[in-house]
């Protein structure tokens, strides 16, 4: 029966429906009304420094040293968003810190903790939807350094947009973060827009630039090794890695972050820990909102992908984009793993998620064990 479900392909015939913004305009011209809209606020893609790979600060101020060690002579800063062109990754010093890995750029070395590997990838827009049983709609990805949105149905929900906004920023979506797209619509000016919310969100919705957005394929999601039922994931917090298990071969390995046990202050805070012990996957979601906390001390992230929960309290494997600190605790208790890495477990790990609907409860004995070990037996 699952294997019947993956054989729906949401995408289908649409690769071919993928058109330049001219054709697109043509193509709106002879159908005129149809895409009747409310007026846009101008909002331009950000221009991106020109390379093959670039990096995002994802915290406040990062210094920029002359050499990949924090006691050489700083040359200047990078700020929250700054994106710049990302040479190469060295070894280098940072007293204080596991991970020793700094970025090279062209004005200097920057501690790659929270430094995020990005691409910039526009895409062509869509001009039609696929039909799923959610109704029309598609998984969509960012691809580009990150894109500003405009909030179509105010006032802000979530604590995150609520505190951007705050601050008067815009809403915000990083490079690989995952979210719903129902339906698309054309400016005055031209612009393609995809109009984007989350399905177990807040209820904020919001419109962003067509070109931004990688629409996911069902062939993407296809699992691996379905066939395999033997299968663990185990996680090593002592070492900061994960490794997939089929029966007694390693197939996949990769570094994570697991739970922080001290906060920026110091004190040590155990609610963080990952917890310990052997847990079933009991839910698989291609993107989901997460966060946890206290009005006052919590956290709120939004457009989570590939997220493969594992303990009841809300303990998942899951893509992170707010840091690149794999080797090192960095979490308040799930296992942040690089988009890849989180990506290959969503697919290669029990229970099947198809792309429709691109979410999956199951009940005990539950899928895939993840077993959490916290020192080298």
């Amino acid at each position: 029966m699952e294997i019947c479900l993956l054989r729906f392909h949401p995408l289908d015939g649409l690769r071919d429906k993928m058109i330049s913004r001219r054709d697109f305009l043509k193509l709106t011209a002879l159908s005129a009304g149809t895409l009747a809209l409310r007026p846009f606020r101008k909002l331009a893609l950000p221009e991106f420094p020109q390379a093959d790979k670039l990096g995002r600060n994802a915290v406040g101020k990062m210094d920029l040293y002359a050499r990949p060690d924090a006691s050489s002579q700083i040359v200047g800063a990078l700020y929250e968003d700054n994106i710049v062109p990302w040479i190469r990754e060295v070894v280098g010093s940072m007293p204080g810190r596991t991970n020793q890995r700094f970025v090279e750029t062209p004005s200097g070395f920057v501690w790659g903790g929270y430094i995020q590997p990005v691409w910039n990838k526009p895409n062509a827009p869509l001009t039609s939807l696929p039909t799923t049983s959610l109704g029309p709609g598609m998984w969509v990805e960012v691809t580009i350094p990150y894109v500003d949105l405009i909030l179509d149905n105010p006032p802000a929900r979530a604590p995150w947009l609520q505190y951007q906004l705050s601050i008067n920023l815009p809403p915000r979506l990083y490079y690989s973060q995952i979210v719903w797209a129902d339906q698309i619509r054309l400016d005055e000016a031209g612009q393609v827009w995809y109009r984007l919310n989350e399905k177990y969100g807040s209820g904020d919705i919001f419109w962003g630039q067509a070109e931004a957005f990688r629409p996911l394929t069902a062939e993407e999601v296809l699992p691996i090794s379905p066939d395999v039922q033997d299968k663990r994931i185990v996680v090593r917090v002592w070492d900061q890695t994960m490794s997939c298990f089929e029966g007694d071969t390693e197939v996949y390995f990769a570094k994570i972050s697991s739970g922080a046990l001290y906060d920026a202050w110091g004190q040590r805070v155990d609610a963080w820990a990952t917890p310990v012990g052997e847990s079933p996957i009991w839910r698989k979601a291609i993107s989901l909102p997460l966060s946890g906390g206290s009005a006052s001390a919590g956290w709120n992230l939004p457009a989570v992908g590939w997220v493969s929960l594992f303990v009841g309290t809300g303990v998942a494997i899951h893509s992170t984009y707010w840091h690149n600190n794999y080797g090192e605790p960095s979490s308040r208790g799930c296992v942040n793993a690089s988009p890849e890495d989180a990506k290959w477990v969503f697919r290669w790990s029990q229970p099947l998620t198809p792309y429709d609907p691109g979410d999956v409860t199951v009940e005990w004995p539950g899928g895939t064990k993840v077993i959490v070990e916290d020192k080298e037996l």
